[in-house]
């Protein structure tokens, strides 16, 4: 394989939502985007999802269809409090909200442990502002801002049970209208216990004189999508699910964003829980029948919509686009890192450099204080499963003077596996397979170990549809030996599993290393090489 990814091969997207002749297939796109909403600005559409404790976070998407997306970036690169420095599963920045008001473009999201967060930019190409901390709280989350035509604002947001021990309601609070900070704590305005439980991610609009709030309900696996509608901000609401399985395969299809367009048509953009393969997103025509909108299509006349697996293009005049852009496979030539590479900790400059050897990515050892766990691992470079089976392959070096020193490829997530490669004065270079868990107290299992001949090796895995792992080695990238028993991904907490490469030294003295990644491509699982 060539050290630059041109042609085909190394191009295409593992998921592929356009059919042709105008139609597009669910899911849009086959990754974890957890938690998506969805702004319009004229003919660009921009979505913001959920990055918990992956860094830089709340990754912002853009399209021109509402088919094929594209990160653009992320609204922040780091959280400023100590608990970030080192990973912290499950935490950080949950479900946000993106709106366009006052001519510029704004996301809250907020972490169930420090409060709600806000930045806003003009142009989400060129970044965003420093964060603001809107309201330092505990137990809050989902929030979402609504300034209604009075100039009044508002912040609607959920609460975690987790953390406060309240659930199943909605909270709306006034907010100063520079968005800022909120101006009290708050009326409940909806509670879903009877009806609705595990009511959350609320989404506020103002549509023909009623209030709307979308929000999913019943769980994240199981559950709905609920629509609550009054002509007051604070209610009474009434309430009507809106989308539900029903026979379909989509199993709890819900939380998301609406966003309606010029030519008339209303879109609701959501998500479907795949267990390893993360929250995938689907996108949904929208119909309107006496001021309730009804998304998917009532399959069996019930009053309630289904998700549709094919459907028309919504009606945005763009061109009808026949592949996405690839935004998996990386030669390491650009200055920075490319946008879909995220950390498990707040990042570090001293971690990688990609200028000491242009054209690769350069990974420093760093010192762990928990012998190859990698859950504890702030320095593992990871991205989302591309898609329903995959193959990702790594050229690696590795400079070590000390046999503490290992650098692999490794797929993340509640549990874990991953090849090392390592180096002893005693049998030379050292390909491992490891397992383990994020789990207190869980010990990483030792599986299977091969000695090696040193130079360049290109780690492999390949995932199937269901998510089964297999690992493999070469060292002429044409013949690949297995190793290492099939590992079978889990999701993370709160998110999917991960892909990617890590270079840390379990010893506690003696000279540093580094691994050089020369590329990491992802292909579709069938299309590499053969393995021997």
């Amino acid at each position: 394989m060539a050290k630059h990814l041109t042609g085909s091969l190394q191009q295409r997207a593992v998921w592929n939502p356009n059919i042709g002749n105008g139609r597009f297939r669910n899911p849009v796109l086959f990754m974890d985007y957890s938690d998506p909403d969805i702004v319009r600005k004229g003919s660009d559409f921009f979505m913001a999802a959920s990055s918990f404790s992956c860094f830089p976070g709340i990754p912002i998407l853009h399209s021109r269809d509402l088919v094929n997306w594209n990160i653009i970036g992320h609204v922040f690169d780091q959280l400023p409090f100590e608990d970030y420095e080192e990973p912290a599963h499950g935490k950080g920045a949950w479900a946000p909200s993106i709106r366009y008001h006052n001519g510029a473009f704004w996301v809250y999201f907020a972490t169930p442990d420090e409060g709600v967060f806000m930045s806003k930019t003009k142009d989400p190409f060129r970044g965003w502002e420093p964060l603001v901390h809107v309201k330092k709280t505990k137990g809050w989350i989902d929030p979402c801002p609504f300034w209604d035509d009075d100039g009044q604002a508002y912040l609607i947001h959920a609460y975690a049970n987790s953390r406060i021990g309240i659930k199943s309601k909605q909270n709306l609070c006034r907010m100063k209208n520079d968005g800022t900070a909120l101006i009290d704590d708050g009326k409940i305005v909806y509670d879903g216990t009877l009806n609705h439980p595990t009511i959350e991610g609320p989404k506020l609009y103002k549509r023909g004189g009623y209030y709307y709030l979308f929000a999913p309900a019943g769980g994240v696996k199981e559950g709905w999508q609920t629509v609550l509608r009054s002509r007051s901000i604070y209610g009474p609401y009434e309430d009507r699910i809106v989308l539900h399985q029903g026979n379909t395969d989509i199993n709890g299809p819900h939380q998301g964003g609406l966003v309606e367009l010029d030519s008339g048509e209303s879109w609701f953009l959501h998500f479907q829980d795949r267990a390893a393969f993360g929250r995938i997103v689907h996108l949904q025509p929208v119909s309107w029948e006496d001021g309730w909108p009804r998304v998917g299509e009532d399959i069996d006349n019930d009053g309630i919509g289904e998700p549709v697996l094919e459907w028309e293009k919504p009606n945005t005049e763009s061109e009808d686009v026949l592949e996405p852009h690839c935004q998996t496979s990386d030669d390491f030539s650009s200055k920075s890192l490319a946008l879909q590479w995220q950390w498990q900790a707040n990042p570090k400059r001293k971690w990688y450099s990609l200028h000491a050897r242009p054209g690769h990515l350069r990974m420093y050892s760093r010192r762990v204080p928990d012998r190859w766990k990698l859950g504890s691992m702030p320095n593992v470079i990871m991205q989302k499963f591309p898609g329903p089976s995959f193959t990702a392959t790594a050229k690696l070096s590795l400079y070590a003077l000390s046999e503490t020193i290992r650098a692999g490829l490794a797929v993340m997530g509640k549990e874990y596996a991953y090849l090392a490669f390592s180096k002893s004065e005693k049998i030379g270079a050292i390909i491992a397979f490891y397992k383990g868990s994020i789990e207190e107290g869980s010990e990483d299992i030792k599986t299977e170990e091969h000695a090696v001949s040193d130079g360049p090796v290109y780690l492999r895995v390949t995932a199937d549809e269901k998510a089964v792992c297999r690992f493999s080695y070469s060292f002429d990238e044409r013949h690949f030996t297995a190793i290492g028993e099939a590992f079978q991904a889990v999701p993370g907490l709160w998110i999917g599993a991960k892909v990617g490469m890590f270079c840390a030294d379990a010893g506690t003295a003696g000279p540093e290393g580094y691994g050089d990644i020369d590329w990491f491509i992802v292909e579709q699982k069938g299309a590499c090489r053969d393995e021997g």
